[in-house]
């Protein structure tokens, strides 16, 4: 009896899918990461440089408020797009956070700039149950946002390129600088373990003040 072999299959070419998010930093890949940009959260001016050029685009509003709201929130580009109008208290000016990643919710307070932004977008989107829609009229995809917070980035000239997680880490560090107690930011951020809320208090400028007399 004669046994033919069945033909070998050659390697398979996987597709490799291009990311936007920032790399792992790995002991491989470190200095490499750093390289990119020398911080990793944003200043507050920063952030408005990057509202006013979010808000020439085609979606300006939207854009505009997706980028207002992630910072002011300390907001994951997951919770953003996710972000639903019954989260929303208009009326008592609050949103509920729902957090991911095992993070605890919370409820956090609405400015009047967030609510005259937010009236605004539930008029221009009034039948969608998300609040930054796509134009198909579904939610933002994270990958739709993250390429437009980076094209915001760009547009406020910033020297370093921006991914949405700078959003959040600039959320704790302004809120660690203004000298809000630590574990009212852990709260706030949804953190699990306060140790991932020390970061943001150990870069406070306030730590240092009077080290030296002029």
């Amino acid at each position: 009896m004669t046994i033919i072999p069945f033909p070998t299959r050659g390697p398979r070419l996987l597709k490799v899918r291009e990311s936007h998010s920032p790399p792992p930093k790995t002991s491989s890949n470190r200095r490499t990461y750093l390289e990119v940009r020398d911080r990793e959260y944003l200043f507050e001016d920063e952030v408005e440089a990057m509202i006013k050029a979010a808000r020439k685009g085609r979606w300006g509003h939207r854009d505009s408020t997706l980028i207002l709201m992630g910072y002011r929130h300390g907001l994951r580009i997951s919770e953003l797009v996710n972000l639903r109008w019954q989260q929303i208290n208009l009326k008592t000016a609050h949103i509920h956070v729902r957090r991911l990643k095992g993070s605890r919710p919370s409820v956090h307070p609405l400015s009047g700039e967030e609510i005259r932004s937010l009236r605004r977008l539930q008029k221009d989107f009034p039948d969608s149950p998300y609040l930054f829609v796509s134009e198909r009229g579904g939610p933002m995809t994270p990958d739709a946002a993250r390429k437009m917070i980076k094209k915001a980035g760009e547009g406020a000239q910033l020297q370093f390129p921006v991914h949405p997680h700078m959003l959040r880490h600039g959320c704790g560090y302004y809120l660690a600088a203004k000298g809000i107690d630590t574990r009212a930011i852990q709260d706030y951020l949804g953190h699990a373990n306060i140790h991932h809320t020390v970061r943001y208090t150990q870069l406070a400028p306030q730590r240092f003040e009077g080290f030296w007399d002029d």
